[in-house]
């Protein structure tokens, strides 16, 4: 008689687990695991390893306070299962207009929409069930609570790619996950094995070599974090940013299992006027700072300070403004004068590099300028 009730009460979790993941996927969600909440301790190991060895460079996130990142009873008391979500990102690239004289400047395709809104959404239908039902659920997504590839790695929904990412089966990377940390004792997914083998496409394919061995980053040299952090951008790479103004896509768009297997959910497309794939920098370079950030704010800008964009923005014009751009040579120009010698230092360098070197200042008020007019870069050939 107990094996009975012990059979029909792991019927009765197996079933209501099949019903949490169904509402997530109807709620819109491409993918659904679920991970045990215990605490992450192979995620803890690799961010205590990257932080001793300076590979996190000042990056916070999830590893500022690993402790609690990979924790999830940090999240919730008691916490016993996560549901975990992934969304689909991935769309084609616009063609770019022939007749465009000043350049366009690139956005990574996980920023081109709110794809995390879909995805919160979609996990709040997941919280709420759980919720009616009598469970604690707290949504987790984009925030430095939890390490959200940790959680779908355990939910079984992918493997690590050697370019860090989560590689969904059949699926690639092209997703943002979320989850929802819970007490409900659930059936847990089983991880999924490595799927990359020998291919080392991602590490031949990073422009500036940040991929230093499979699965670990240095952030210093990652594109993606390198436009994000605040400060003088490393003169070494500021060619390697060509006309990235936000993220970087390289490794995942050399990747096997994410090229072959690029899927979308088509009713989140569609409505081209909520899509930012390019950006014009010269726009950008007259707009003040509340229309900045109005335009942008859902990127992740430093202090929410409009000043990174420009900074960004004139190093696309350093590398792809045309020397008889003169719209793009205004741009620079005022960015020479502009108020913020973070971004005079990028100016004198887009200036130099684009051949303008008549409108570049003798000196600055600021060493930070000056450091940038005591190492002018070669005029683009």
């Amino acid at each position: 008689m107990a094996s009975d009730a012990q059979s029909r009460s792991r019927t009765a979790l197996q079933d209501y687990a099949r019903h949490v993941c169904e509402v997530g996927t109807k709620a819109g969600l491409d993918r659904v695991g679920i991970a045990p909440a215990r605490r992450f301790d192979r995620a803890r190991r690799a961010i205590d390893d990257r932080n001793a060895r300076g590979l996190s460079d000042t990056m916070q996130f999830t590893f500022r306070n690993p402790a609690r990142s990979t924790n999830p009873s940090m999240i919730v008391r008691g916490a016993r299962s996560i549901i975990v979500g992934a969304v689909a990102y991935h769309e084609p690239v616009a063609e770019p207009s022939v007749d465009s004289r000043t350049p366009m400047a690139r956005v990574a395709r996980y920023a081109w929409r709110d794809n995390y809104s879909a995805l919160r959404g979609a996990l709040a239908a997941v919280s709420e069930e759980l919720r009616t039902v009598g469970h604690r659920a707290v949504v987790v997504a984009d925030e430095n609570a939890l390490v959200d590839r940790e959680a779908a790695y355990l939910a079984g929904l992918g493997w690590y790619g050697k370019n860090a990412n989560l590689l969904l089966v059949d699926a690639g990377s092209w997703f943002v996950l979320g989850g929802v940390v819970t007490d409900a004792v659930l059936p847990t997914s089983t991880p999924v094995a490595d799927g990359c083998g020998t291919c080392r496409r991602c590490l031949d394919g990073c422009p500036t070599g940040a991929i230093i061995e499979p699965g670990v980053i240095d952030a210093a040299r990652c594109l993606a974090w390198v436009i994000q952090k605040p400060g003088i951008v490393d003169r070494a790479l500021r060619e390697a940013i060509d006309d990235r103004i936000y993220g970087c896509d390289d490794c995942q768009e050399v990747c096997p299992p994410s090229t072959r297997s690029v899927r979308v959910s088509m009713s989140r497309l569609g409505d081209e006027s909520r899509m930012t794939s390019t950006v014009d920098p010269v726009a950008i370079l007259a707009m003040g700072d509340a229309e900045i950030m109005s335009r942008f704010g859902r990127w992740y800008i430093h202090d929410r300070e409009a000043r990174w964009v420009r900074r960004n923005a004139l190093i696309v014009l350093g590398n792809r403004a045309r020397p008889d751009d003169a719209a793009a040579r205004d741009a620079i120009a005022r960015g020479l004068v502009d108020d913020d010698a973070f971004v005079r230092a990028h100016a004198v360098w887009a200036a130099a590099r684009v051949g303008h070197l008549d409108i570049v200042p003798d000196d600055d008020p600021s060493e930070v300028v000056r450091e940038e007019l005591r190492n002018l870069p070669t005029p683009r050939g």
